[in-house]
């Protein structure tokens, strides 16, 4: 008896706080007629204290059409999801989780998030990471304190989630408002929205999107991580590239990551930084087997390229057939091709910088590839909780492409091995401080014949160091080291036998400020200074028997330093100008022999007048003036924008040859009191817009160039072991000018782009120079003018792990200059030259097929691996590269080289552990 009352005791006394809380349950009264389900659930947030967390592809069909009368939010909620698949659950802090098929469970482990992160290795465990992630897209983050304004400001930093690197150029976008952001550098970004509830999109180049659901109240910040194996979100597809296309003030600036570049074929299956760049408008080559490229009509010599912040002299392997850049290392590349930010100095036509990654933060991994020509290997990974590294190489180990080339070449008895060597570590000292150290290393060895061998290398190293001052300002202090060189041994005969070199080397260091003056204003200043030491060539005898004379040019040195300050100034919604200025001074500098001749007489043997010996350290003579930057967005509306720009230039070193492609044994020549800098300005203007929601980019980009203090030479020249090659060389002119089309597929499984590119380039002998004239002193086409470029790209995807690349190319023949006559003169044969560049090698045309096959997509596996297979020159067509004329049996007679003559296939293999 007395246990039965007891049970009814407590069942009543249950009953009682059940219906106690029921009572305290929050009721609404109000009518709610067809709205959407988001505009349902901000109306309720703001009525009470309830936070819905939700997929937004989930509720995308869901309209609210009900009237509450003194009703609970559960009561209205099985109302509205009724004969829906949507189901609800509602934790202790009034959190409402909306899912799918069945209720989410509300009733976690206290140290689950945290547990989640160490489940990697067990399916369970991964799919609670999983749901932690759907977690955070649809968590509410609270930002700033209540204040009267109406907008705030947002700031934050953009990381990997795997490998906790900044995401540089990850696009952050509010599609109400239509307002957006783009990460810099360091992986920060601000964004200026209205007080209120948003949805925030975040994108990396990579194409993979996050979300962040916040309630604005007033200025703060938001640390945003993005995993590449995120799943993206159906309603909405954003590209930072098409993005930036449109509202960064800069122009000519072409970004390519990793992931598109896999999708593009290339000889022998390998990723190729240089050959992706060539896909692009406005940037050209003079033919297979080139090393370098040429931009706007530029010289290949007048392209800066660095890697993590080195200078890389000579970027190619193998006659120009690999880049000199492992594909494993590589995150991403800038092509400045005009508008070239204020930091960047030295060099007239562009900058491609190279970023590379640093490792994974949370674990070791190894990844690959093995093809027919090259195999290369990555390892990445953290050591201690505070440091990554990543180590990479890459080398080759078959001469059996050489055998493939066109028969009767220079080639057919060449040989040939490379290798490089990569290694990257950061430590982050604190939350202020990140400390990297950066090395490179590559090696070549090739022979054209049995007797000669060329060995050619790259090293460089720097350490960087980035301090974050305050919220507002950010310094980076670098300094390093960059050496190019190269050594011909020659064994015909011993008694003939020579070893010749050349090496350059340069030291540098540079210190950066970033600044963040106020929202419209963010300013960029520091100093870079390089001390260059150049041995511009030595010829030693090899062995006892060698009767070679030694020899030696001089020595040079220099130092060249740059002040620089820029400011971009967002002036509205719509226009944005970045504008900055760049002072280069160089000083030449002893110890060196300096040669005077006479004023008003051309620059020759017979006109010179004295020798002056300067010692080491003096400053022999001085070049300075300023580098002016200019570039100004305006936006028209949501999808389209114009741009304009003008920007100075000065360059101090110059590339000795005669060549049209650059050499690995080209030699690098400094300015000195005979030999002026170069200068060169452009103006540029462009429209961009975006088609189909964004699904279609379209670009077009005019330009004209002038360009003075380019070296010509003379016929005849002697460039090497040339102590006097200001007498063998003509100062020059040179104008450029010329329009870029580009019309690009982001999203669908037939993605790609087709750019066309008519550009002049041309040159002439400068009306002060005392010597002679090339061509009478009319204007020429250069090496490298080839007015018409086509490229078509294309990708199709036949599933998510099949698919299929093309390539095609078209390119106007480079010009070259023939004999036209022979004739007989003071009873020799004469043969009797065109002018200068007078004719043109036919046209270019080649196609490119690849077959990409990925492995299954299962998340736990020992490896991920995929195939590349695919042919190169598919129609086998034979491309000339040059034609020359040699004399045969007394009778001259042309004759075609062509590099890839037939069809060279390939096929690699890739993995990642």
């Amino acid at each position: 008896m007395r246990m039965r009352s007891l049970l009814m005791i407590i069942f009543l006394f249950l009953l009682g706080q059940n219906l106690f809380a029921q009572d305290e349950a929050q009721r609404f009264n109000a009518m709610y007629p067809g709205i959407t389900f988001p505009r349902f659930a901000r109306l309720i947030e703001s009525q009470s204290d309830y936070h819905f967390y939700f997929l937004e592809k989930d509720i995308a069909d869901i309209q609210v059409n009900i009237s509450a009368s003194d009703n609970t939010l559960p009561q209205m909620l099985q109302a509205i999801f009724e004969g829906t698949e949507l189901k609800f659950s509602i934790d202790q802090e009034k959190r409402v989780f909306v899912s799918k098929n069945q209720a989410l469970s509300v009733s976690l482990r206290p140290d689950f998030f945290t547990f989640a992160q160490e489940g990697d290795g067990d399916d369970g465990l991964g799919r609670q990471k999983d749901i932690a992630r759907e977690f955070s897209r649809n968590k509410l983050y609270v930002i700033g304190s209540p204040s009267t304004k109406k907008e705030a400001v947002l700031r934050g930093k953009i990381t990997g989630l795997d490998t906790g690197d900044p995401v540089f150029g990850a696009v952050i976008f509010e599609r109400i408002n239509y307002t957006r952001a783009i990460a810099n550098e360091e992986g920060e970004y601000a964004i200026t929205l209205p007080v209120g509830r948003h949805t925030l999109f975040i994108q990396n180049l990579g194409g993979f999107i996050e979300q962040r659901q916040i309630s604005l109240q007033g200025d703060g910040l938001l640390d945003i991580s993005i995993e590449e194996n995120i799943i993206s979100l159906d309603e909405v597809t954003i590209s930072s590239e098409k993005m930036t296309n449109i509202a960064r003030p800069e122009m000519g600036v072409q970004s390519l990551n990793i992931q598109s570049m896999r999708k593009l074929p290339a000889v022998l299956g390998e990723v190729d930084v240089i050959r992706s760049i060539l896909t692009l408008p406005g940037v050209q080559t003079v033919g297979e087997a080139s090393v370098g490229f040429n931009v706007r009509g530029g010289a290949a010599d007048q392209n800066l390229i660095l890697m993590n912040h080195a200078t890389i002299y000579n970027p190619s392997h193998l006659f120009g057939l690999f880049s000199a850049f492992n594909p494993d290392m590589v995150e991403s590349v800038e092509l400045y091709k005009a508008g070239i930010p204020v930091q960047y100095g030295g060099r007239l036509s562009s900058v491609l910088e190279v970023n590379s990654k640093y490792g994974n933060p949370d674990k070791i991994q190894v990844a690959g590839g093995i093809g027919l020509m090259t195999s290369r290997l990555t390892v990445e990974g953290p050591i201690g909780e505070n440091t990554t590294f990543m180590i990479g190489g890459r080398t080759t180990y078959s001469d059996w492409i050489l055998d493939l080339l066109e028969e009767n070449t220079d080639f057919n008895d060449a040989r040939a091995s490379f290798y490089d060597f990569n290694f990257n570590i950061s430590h982050q000292l604190n939350e202020k401080n990140i400390i990297r150290l950066n090395t490179y290393t590559s090696r070549d060895n090739f022979r054209f014949d049995r007797d000669t061998t060329f060995l050619y290398e790259n090293r460089n190293i720097n350490l960087s160091w980035t301090h974050y001052l305050n919220e507002k300002t950010e310094a980076e202090l670098v300094v390093g080291r960059d050496m190019y060189s190269f050594d011909i041994e020659g064994r015909d005969n011993p008694s003939n036998a020579y070893d010749f070199g050349y090496n350059i080397q340069q030291d540098f260091a540079k210190i950066n400020f970033n600044y963040e003056y106020s929202d419209q204003h963010k300013l960029n200043f520091g100093v870079h200074s390089i001390r260059y030491r150049l041995q511009p060539g030595r010829l030693s005898p090899s062995g006892e028997s060698s009767i070679v004379m030694e020899e030696a040019v001089n020595q040079e040195q220099a130092l060249e330093t740059s002040f620089f300050i820029g400011d971009n100034f967002e002036i509205d919604d719509r226009l944005t100008v970045n504008y900055g200025l760049r002072w280069a001074i160089y000083n030449y500098l002893g110890p060196n022999t300096i040669r005077e001749y006479q004023d008003g007489l051309p620059i020759s043997a017979p006109n010179l007048i004295a020798e002056r010996n300067f010692d080491g350290g003096s400053i022999i003579n001085t070049y300075h003036g300023p580098e002016f930057r200019l570039s100004a967005r305006y936006i028209l509306d949501n999808i389209s924008s114009i741009k304009a720009g003008y920007n100075t230039g000065r360059q101090f070193i110059h590339l000795i040859t005669n060549n049209a492609a650059i050499a690995p044994t080209d030699i690098w020549k400094l300015s000195d009191p005979n030999i002026n800098p170069q200068w060169g300005d452009q103006l540029s203007i462009g429209y961009y817009r975006n088609l189909k929601i964004d699904k279609y980019e379209f670009s077009v980009e005019a330009y004209h160039r002038n360009l003075r203090n380019l070296i010509d030479f003379r016929s005849g020249a002697t460039l090497i072991l040339n102590n006097a090659v200001e007498q063998d060389v003509l100062r020059t002119d040179g104008r450029a000018y010329g329009a870029e089309f580009l019309l690009k597929k982001n999203t669908g499984k037939l993605n790609g782009w087709v750019s066309y590119t008519y550009s002049r380039s041309l040159l002439r002998t400068a009306d002060d120079e005392l010597a002679e004239k090339i061509n009478g002193g009319n204007w020429y086409p250069s090496n490298f003018d080839q007015p018409h470029n086509a490229v078509l790209v294309g990708n199709y995807e036949w599933s998510k792990r099949f698919s299929t690349s093309i390539n095609a190319n078209y390119s106007t023949g480079r010009p070259i200059t023939l004999p036209t006559a022979q004739f007989n003169y003071g009873g020799n044969e004469r043969v009797y030259f065109s002018d200068r560049n007078a004719y043109r090698i036919p046209d270019y045309f080649r196609i490119d097929l690849s077959v990409n096959l990925e492995g299954n997509h299962k998340v736990r596996k020992l490896a991920h691996s995929s195939w590349s297979v695919g042919v190169y020159n598919l129609l086998g067509r034979r491309n000339p590269y040059s034609v020359y004329f040699t004399p045969v049996n007394g009778v001259l007679e042309g004759f075609q080289l062509s590099i890839f003559a037939q069809p060279i296939p390939f096929i690699t293999y890739n993995f990642r552990i």
